[in-house]
């Protein structure tokens, strides 16, 4: 039986697992997500009792690749859409997040991310975050950009 310690931002995870039933990764994506070549959704790490999902910076982006929302709480609710879609291939939600990095170009518009935010993730116990001002993202009419990490137990 071997232990990892994983650290995440504040947080701290302790997984034990057998070396020997070990998968350590997997990578998925859902159709339901706009997918870029060259670039995974997610990733996730087998821990034993549970895995930890990585998912690459979430974007107001339909499974098409357009933009939806001109404002950041209408771009955050596609974005969390986004997030909850690929957890859903490893049978998780938002509720199973214990990390996010949130990159807007308007730092004022926290709340109206936090509102939308708050609607999907454990308030229980809430994700430790990072919350950064950026003067810009990959497009100008791009105003918010999510990386989540997730733990979610194996069945």
């Amino acid at each position: 039986m071997r232990k990892i310690l994983v650290l995440v931002g504040t947080a701290t995870f302790l997984f034990s697992f057998s070396q020997k039933t070990m998968n350590p990764t997997a990578y998925k994506s859902s159709s339901k997500v706009f997918s870029i070549k060259g670039l995974s959704q997610s990733v996730s790490i087998d821990c034993g009792s549970a895995a930890m999902i990585l998912l690459s910076g979430q974007v107001p982006l339909d499974s098409e690749g357009n933009l939806v929302g001109k404002n950041v709480e209408e771009q955050t609710q596609q974005v969390f859409k986004n997030i909850e879609n690929i957890l859903k291939e490893y049978g998780g939600t938002g509720k199973d997040i214990v990390k996010l990095g949130i990159f807007m170009t308007d730092i004022s518009k926290a709340p109206d991310f936090r509102k939308v935010r708050d609607m999907y993730v454990n308030l229980q116990n809430p994700p430790v975050s990072s919350l950064v001002e950026v003067s810009r993202l990959f497009r100008d009419d791009v105003l918010i950009e999510v990386e989540a990490t997730a733990v979610i137990k194996n069945k």
